[in-house]
């Protein structure tokens, strides 16, 4: 069966591949496409989109959307996006500065519990040079590993960077329906992604009603039971059912989510996607 993975990220984020070196991954892995769906940019896509036409595997052109919503962090994903939108870029560059606000606010708080990161520290462990790529979370976890802080990534999202960690903060996003009127906008569909990590379920029918077109029902943090229930609110929604390993790569001996590849779907739900952007 010829299969794609939704959700993957780059070096123009917090993954470890540079976009090319990810399609080139993906085809070692025997998958047709890959969406390449990074953390408020989407600086990777064309490089990505290059190196698939040489190995016959298809670029999905997406981006990762972080908002908020009753102090919720909700992740939206974008799909078929036209990435040279202007008003796109414009409203990706404002994330971006969030996000840069969030990782100074993240080091300030490790400081005051007595860990002595520092944001240049935290800099360097950027896999590009370019001023413009994102540094998140997976890069303060590297230097917590690195300092002894903690023994793993695994460890320092637990204790201190996720959302029940002692260094957890969010500054005000944009909301996961503004989040979907820009990816509407620049022409694309959006899709909830991992649903099961919010254990907010009584959202998703607002988000229908303002135009989500999909729900990531197989993500690596999804229990059993979590497939299952969305699953049943796709059929229900009349949804499109996607799956993504949110791929970032290996930190320090730790995967980060999941292998690419891990969790797939048919290329038939790509056709899908494509149909929704036609409405």
């Amino acid at each position: 069966m010829s299969l794609a993975d939704l959700h993957a990220h780059t070096t123009a984020s917090d993954g470890l591949f540079s976009p090319r070196d990810l399609v080139k991954h993906a085809h070692a892995k025997g998958l047709q496409a890959v969406a390449i769906t990074d953390h408020d940019t989407v600086d990777g896509v064309e490089e990505a989109r290059q190196e698939g036409e040489k190995w016959g595997i298809e670029v999905v052109p997406g981006v990762e959307l972080s908002t908020l919503w009753h102090g919720k962090e909700i992740h939206v994903l974008g799909y078929y996006i036209e990435t040279n939108h202007s008003h796109l870029l414009e409203k990706l560059q404002a994330q971006r500065d969030t996000r840069k606000l969030r990782n100074q606010m993240m080091i300030e708080k490790l400081n005051e519990l007595g860990i002595p990161i520092q944001m240049d520290d935290v800099l360097k462990k950027k896999r590009s040079h370019s001023s413009k790529l994102n540094v998140g979370r997976p890069h303060i976890a590297e230097v917590l590993v690195e300092m002894g802080v903690v023994s793993s990534i695994n460890e320092a999202f637990d204790k201190y960077l996720g959302k029940d960690g002692l260094a957890y903060v969010t500054p005000q996003r944009i909301s996961p329906f503004e989040a979907i009127d820009l990816i509407k906008k620049s022409g694309g569909v959006a899709v909830l992604a991992h649903p099961g990590l919010y254990k907010q379920d009584d959202l998703i029918p607002q988000l229908v009603s303002h135009g989500l077109v999909g729900l990531e029902v197989n993500h690596p943090d999804h229990t059993d039971e979590d497939k299952k229930r969305y699953q049943e609110w796709v059929k229900k929604y009349h949804l499109i059912a996607t799956a993504g390993s949110d791929f970032h790569g290996e930190r320090q001996g730790s995967m980060y989510h999941a292998e690419l590849g891990t969790c797939t779907v048919a290329l038939s739900q790509l056709e899908a996607l494509k149909k929704a952007v036609l409405r």
